[in-house]
């Protein structure tokens, strides 16, 4: 058992090594080249034009890895789509990277344990979907407080209409004003129109980075008023009052599915919390299921069917609004 556990801790340490040397390390000495340049300039000197332009962003840290990442589009691109909606600092090589490494570990600790190298090549791919699974939660999380802080925006946005600024300088209010993440999107919105780009076109890019109702209600209204006139502020009120009530409705939801949200929780737990009881007071009797072949099969249909119940009661506890 020392001689396994000893192992473990070499790959472990191989592992993360080898994410240190191809990852942290190359953007370590990147920031401390960054530094020693902002400290050694002691008056700011002229720029170039390349050194006035926007970095390319890189999908990949690694030269190898960011070329093929840019040749598989259809893998990258939603990926991609889904890091940056959701504000996390990570690229989709890291991402990917993490993954692969979570499924590295599962395998050989998995079957180290159980001597079952289908159990653990069955195992390996559900646990390297965390990371997408954190990614996926922070952009929940992140749309989630947008949504919350969006009616604020609208109504500050609206006050500054009716104080006589026009509405770029509006939107820089309510970017200087609020917090992020409706801070950030309302500043890359007043940079985009700023530097060129149309409004329409850049208030569909707010939509398509933001795909809330909200959102696109938002802009759908200031595209109509610039088409057909009116008094924009007048319907940002309305609107922000319309973005409140469904919230109302959204909190009264919620309430009245909080049992099965917590029975399901409770059933979903459950199994996993007495397997780990078991364990602990009877090691002997858990350990047929890892080691013998029908165990191992019973453990493989009873992972399924919790993976069912679950995804059955988040459907049912759900509701639309």
């Amino acid at each position: 058992m020392g001689l396994v556990i000893l192992t473990f801790v070499l790959i472990v340490a191989i592992v993360y090594g080898t994410y240190w040397a191809l990852l942290v390390r190359p953007e370590q000495r990147r920031q401390s080249a960054l530094r020693k340049r902002l400290h050694g300039s002691k008056t700011p000197a002229a720029a170039g034009v390349g050194e006035l332009e926007r970095p390319e962003q890189r999908l990949s840290h690694v030269k190898g890895l960011d070329a093929v990442l840019a040749r598989a589009a259809g893998l990258s691109g939603p990926l991609e789509r889904l890091i940056t909606q959701s504000g996390v600092k990570m690229s989709v090589g890291t991402l990917l990277m993490a993954s692969a490494l979570l499924a590295l570990v599962t395998f050989t600790l998995v079957q180290w344990l159980t001597y079952s190298s289908l159990f653990a090549l069955a195992l390996a791919p559900l646990i390297a979907v965390v990371p997408y699974l954190y990614v996926k939660r922070k952009r929940t999380q992140r749309f989630d407080k947008f949504e919350e802080q969006f009616p604020e925006a609208i109504e500050l946005l609206a006050r500054a209409l009716r104080a006589g600024h026009a509405f770029p300088t509006g939107m820089i209010m309510v970017a200087d004003e609020m917090p992020e993440p409706i801070g950030g999107e309302f500043k890359l919105l007043y940079d985009r129109q700023n530097f060129g780009m149309p409004l329409p076109e850049a208030l569909r890019g707010l939509a398509d980075r933001i795909p809330l109702l909200d959102a696109r209600f938002f802009v759908t209204a200031v595209l109509t008023q610039r088409e057909t006139g009116g008094n924009l502020s007048e319907v940002l009120d309305n609107l922000a009052t319309v973005i409140r009530d469904r919230f109302k409705v959204k909190r009264q939801v919620r309430v009245l599915t909080a049992h099965g949200r917590i029975t399901g929780w409770i059933l979903s737990a459950m199994p996993p919390s007495l397997a780990a009881v078991l364990c602990l007071v009877s090691p002997e009797h858990m350990k047929l299921l890892v080691t013998d072949p029908i165990g191992l099969k019973m453990v493989g249909v009873a992972l399924f069917l919790q993976v069912l119940g679950t995804i059955t009661i988040r459907k049912l506890v759900n509701v639309p609004y």
